[in-house]
């Protein structure tokens, strides 16, 4: 029996820069309580050694061997480079949680919504233009003012700007602009209430729900912005996008974001390295358990 349970032991690599971050530590505590080892790797530490057909990585002193599955904690910043280290763990045969094609295309904002749309989900009305000077009818083509401005580098509701008045949609647009900042425009969903939902989502399935509300005065609902969070039971439209919504990105974790509007679920952004600790601490469910037991499926069958 000791000798079977040691033969289905696996060696986790857990891809994140701090390894005091609440979902780090709680990834650590899953993994263990389960009996695998696990170590966590700064993946921009790492050297990634690109030779004919044996791909390795050498990290700090030494080379990442016998991993049987990593978790990428990728931050925004540091996309392109966490990316290329996911990539080569993929070529060293090693199972990730999130691919590196997923990583790269949740992250492109404007990619991401284009794959979303192709594959039948609800947005906000969206726009996108190479910096056209006919600001006017692209805040029409949304419907007009009240307008949603966001930069396609922002994170955690930071570059996300409310336009409620038709002129300081254009002044904003206009400055965007001139300085040559990508930015998409949005129709603003007023019957949302500045709340928004979050799915997680672990192999194609939700397994856990929080709805998050804006502080008073703020129409952005991010937890980092000071919103609050609670349980929700998603309706059966709502737990059918986000599972679409993370296929559509080819995530196995995800966190879907959408807005209740009139017309359905219509999703914000799908996140491929969503924080555990709201999502934990608005449904008291074991998510970090959740993604260490999608693991073991994908690795120990």
């Amino acid at each position: 029996m000791e000798a079977e349970r040691r033969k289905s032991l696996m060696k986790i690599g857990i891809l994140s820069r701090d390894s005091s971050l609440y979902s780090t530590r709680r990834l650590v505590e899953a993994s263990q309580k389960n009996g695998h080892e696990v170590h966590v790797i700064d993946h921009l530490r790492c050297n990634i050694i690109i030779e004919q057909e044996e791909p390795k990585l050498f990290y700090v002193d030494r080379y990442l061997e016998g991993f049987d599955a990593i978790i990428p904690r990728i931050g925004a910043s540091v996309t392109f480079y966490g990316t290329a280290v996911v990539r080569q763990f993929e070529m060293m045969g090693v199972f990730t949680a999130v691919k590196s094609r997923g990583l790269t295309d949740s992250r492109d904002k404007l990619r991401s919504l284009q794959l979303l749309t192709k594959s039948g989900i609800g947005l906000p009305k969206t726009v996108f233009t190479n910096y056209s000077k006919n600001v006017e009818s692209v805040i029409d083509s949304v419907g007009g003012a009240p307008v949603v401005i966001k930069l396609l580098e922002g994170t955690q509701g930071l570059g996300v700007v409310l336009a409620e008045q038709r002129k300081a949609a254009v002044s904003v647009l206009e400055a965007f602009n001139g300085l040559k900042a990508r930015v998409i425009v949005q129709e603003f969903i007023k019957e949302s209430g500045g709340a928004d939902i979050r799915a997680f989502v672990v192999d194609g399935k939700v397994v856990g729900a929080m709805k998050r509300q804006g502080k008073a005065g703020e129409f952005r609902s991010n937890l980092h912005r000071g919103g609050s969070a609670e349980i929700i039971k998603l309706s059966p439209e709502e737990e059918e996008t986000a599972v679409k919504s993370a296929k559509a990105l080819n995530l196995g974790v995800a966190g879907v974001d959408m807005l209740q509007s009139k017309r359905g679920p219509l999703v914000l952004e799908v996140n491929s390295s969503p924080g555990i600790e709201g999502i934990e601490r608005a449904t008291h469910f074991d998510i970090a358990g959740e993604i260490i037991s999608y693991l073991e499926r994908s690795v120990l069958g």
